[in-house]
């Protein structure tokens, strides 16, 4: 008897990486529960594009905790099972130490590290659990996959906005326990560290007063594109071996290096 199609949640899937990581999943069959947190129309647009059926559109700021819960709640409704969840979603705001007002500094803390690593830790709790009460797809998928969108920021440092690093190394260090924790459910946890990123908001800076510099960085003389995000994505979410649960992969166009 064939299975029934997989069903992914893409946080951050109105725009940018988040919408080709939905479209490329959904060229692969799979039924896609699209996370936005304004832009309705948007995403709905998104959605609009999706190959297939069964596409579904589910609001929520991630920095709210009781906002993920009803998330999670919504998505659990329109579909039977989750099998697989992209934390793609991330909010990035300059907050220099050295310049930025004491509350407004505590503020982009609290908010950047509600949404890019409590949010996302909330939900990935809510699918593992959810996955851990179902038999496995098959021996190579196992019982589901939870792919986390980090940052080169993790490792470089982010001297703009510290917030933002501290919380994809978490974003990282969750990956990792996660993936310790859930591989004897054959449950399995990956993330991805990009840098410089070719959306709307990357290209203005590219573009900008800094351009030289960001490009400078890269080896390959631009930056990434998000349909090669996306697919290195796709590939953990659908394709990557068990054996590499808890890697954490570097998509940054050897912009930065780690040992």
């Amino acid at each position: 008897m064939p299975h029934p199609p997989l069903t992914a949640l893409v946080t951050g899937a109105s725009r940018g990486i988040g919408a080709v990581i939905a479209l490329q999943l959904a060229a692969r069959g799979v039924v896609i529960a699209l996370h936005y947190h304004h832009n309705a129309a948007l995403a709905a647009a998104v959605r609009e594009r999706l190959p297939g059926h069964g596409h579904t559109l589910h609001q929520a700021a991630l920095e709210d905790p009781v906002a993920v819960d009803q998330l999670w709640a919504s998505v659990s409704a329109a579909h039977p099972c989750i099998d697989v969840l992209i934390n793609n979603a991330g909010l990035f705001q300059d907050h220099p130490p050295l310049t930025t007002e004491a509350t407004a500094w505590t503020d982009a803390w609290q908010r950047t590290l509600g949404a890019n690593l409590i949010g996302p830790a909330q939900l990935a709790r809510h699918a593992a659990s959810a996955m851990a009460q179902r038999a496995p797809r098959d021996s190579a998928f196992g019982r589901g996959r939870l792919v986390q969108i980090s940052s080169r920021g993790a490792f470089r440092g982010e001297p703009e906005a510290p917030a933002y690093g501290a919380s994809k190394a978490g974003l990282n260090a969750l990956s990792q326990s996660l993936a310790k924790a859930l591989a004897p459910l054959a449950i399995y946890a990956y993330s991805l560290a990009p840098g410089w990123v070719a959306t709307d908001m990357a290209v203005g800076h590219v573009n900008g007063p800094n351009g030289a510099e960001i490009l400078a960085q890269h080896p390959l003389g631009r930056i990434t594109q998000p349909e090669e995000l996306a697919q290195a994505a796709v590939w953990c979410a659908l394709d990557a071996p068990a054996a590499m649960t808890g890697a954490i992969l570097d998509v940054n166009g050897a912009s930065y290096l780690r040992t």
